[in-house]
């Protein structure tokens, strides 16, 4: 199956920008809410890569889930890269290992996000008349 990086990138660029925004609206919320904050932006990302990638749902849900972990992996660099300036070693290493885990847990919304969008893509596209014109 061919990569359609354009979708990819779209997607990554929504996940980012939605969890930028809602990293400004909501410091110092609950853990709750941060965990079911991550599950609905990792949908919007994987359905606006779906929906641009459109076809079959699987191809959806595979660009849905790598814009996700690519967002996933670019802050979990940043935030490793931050702790280890400023807290240390041990508690970077910390970050990473517990960010690596949280990569897997972003790839299954932005697959689900990506199903869906593709879905909806292929649902709103016309069919195509078939026959002879009067």
């Amino acid at each position: 199956m061919k990569i359609n990086w354009s979708a990819v990138l779209i997607g990554f660029v929504v996940t980012l920008a939605l969890g930028f925004i809602s990293g400004l609206l909501y410091t110092g919320s609950a853990a709750t809410g941060a965990l079911s904050y991550w599950g609905v932006i990792g949908i919007l990302g994987g359905l606006a890569a779906g929906y641009i990638v459109g076809g079959k749902i699987g191809s959806g849900a595979i660009h849905g889930g790598l814009a996700t972990v690519l967002g996933s992996v670019v802050l979990l660099a940043v935030a490793t890269v931050t702790t280890l300036l400023f807290g240390g070693v041990v508690l970077s290493l910390g970050v990473l290992g517990f960010g690596v885990l949280m990569v897997a847990f972003h790839a299954i919304p932005g697959a689900l996000g990506g199903a869906l969008g593709s879905w909806l893509k292929d649902r709103r596209t016309a069919p195509e008349s078939v026959g002879t014109r009067a």
